[in-house]
């Protein structure tokens, strides 16, 4: 998210990149330290100031360093 993106209009995207096919997605949203999880056909997982996440099986291998964007 960028500093001007609302919360709510943000999730809408992310949901709307869900519906066109898209199996992982992450919104980043550093004001709250969160990262939402966006799989496809699971519910959203939120979690709270997290070091890094993985691109699980879509990105195999791709590990993303959050400790300097917090």
């Amino acid at each position: 998210m960028s500093p001007s993106d609302r919360l709510e209009k943000t999730r809408q995207k992310m949901q709307e990149y869900q519906e066109n096919g898209a199996k992982l997605g992450w919104l980043i949203n550093r004001k709250q330290q969160q990262i939402e999880i966006y799989r496809w056909h699971q519910a959203v997982e939120i979690l709270e100031h997290p070091n890094q996440i993985s691109g699980e099986e879509v990105l195999p291998g791709f590990v993303l360093d959050l400790t300097s964007i917090w």
